[in-house]
């Protein structure tokens, strides 16, 4: 315990010039490990801007086709609502007209009367 104690106060913070020191090393270090780091060959790099291009393309082209297929099915969709409202219009049956309705009133009157007439 003792000997934690006297670590803890010999300890010191840093000041600015040793972090300063610090700084400059850790960015020397790193300069230093690209500088070692083989150059690109230019063959190499073309084939992989070739190879980005052309991933851009196809994502470009799968997208184009991915919304040409969305404005079809609305398209479709639309197609479809208005055929099952035509259908639906056609469904409904017109108001009858006053003569309509009196001579399906006579039609039934006549049947009730045929049915009792023939008992």
């Amino acid at each position: 315990m003792q000997d934690r104690l006297e670590r803890m106060l010999k300890y010191k913070e840093p000041d600015f010039q040793e972090r300063r020191a610090l700084a400059t090393q850790a960015r020397d270090k790193a300069l230093a490990k690209l500088r070692a780091k083989p150059p690109v060959d230019p063959v190499l790099a073309a084939q992989r801007a070739a190879a980005a291009q052309a991933k851009a393309a196809a994502e470009l082209e799968k997208r184009q086709q991915a919304k040409l297929a969305r404005e079809e099915e609305r398209a479709a969709k639309a197609e479809r609502a208005r055929l099952e409202a035509e259908a639906a219009a056609a469904a409904i049956k017109p108001a009858l007209t006053d003569e309509e309705r009196k001579a399906a009133r006579d039609a039934r009157y006549q049947a009730r009367k045929s049915r009792k007439g023939a008992r």
